[in-house]
């Protein structure tokens, strides 16, 4: 089944702005540094300290967020901070959907769905510019 939650993009201020919330919201935060990930090493040393995703659940209220680590052509702009963000647990149900959605997409912001160290991970903006983020996590990492 699939689950689609609101996605936050910061521009290295993501913890800083998911505390806040937790505060005000309560319920759960999951902070998550780059540096303490796999792929610590396809990003170089000063980005390690940023937000590679956070996670607020509080009640029904429930989002995520990271701070901004597009390529460096791509400025963050209003519009472009926030996407919605899809999770699945059977992948082909997941590429389905992302195979439908995706046509019209952004030829220059598209990434197919492909394999990551915490699973299947896939992004595009569509035709009317919403961003959407596609991840199936790997059952191990679950």
């Amino acid at each position: 089944m699939l689950k689609a939650t609101p996605f936050l993009l910061f521009d290295g201020n993501c913890a800083e702005a998911m505390t806040f919330y937790h505060e005000c919201l309560g319920g759960e935060l999951r902070l998550t540094k780059l540096g303490d990930t796999p792929m610590k090493g396809a990003f170089p040393a000063e980005t390690h300290g940023r937000i590679i995703n956070a996670h607020i659940k509080s009640g029904n209220i429930e989002f995520s967020a990271t701070d901004w680590m597009a390529a460096p052509q791509y400025e963050p702009v209003q519009g472009t901070t926030y996407a919605l963000f899809v999770t699945g647990d059977d992948l082909g149900e997941t590429k389905a959907v992302f195979e439908k959605l995706r046509a019209g997409a952004d030829a220059d912001r598209f990434q197919p769905l492909h394999a990551m160290p915490f699973g299947m991970y896939g992004q595009f903006y569509d035709r009317f510019g919403v961003q959407w983020i596609f991840v199936v996590p790997n059952r191990s990492s679950e």
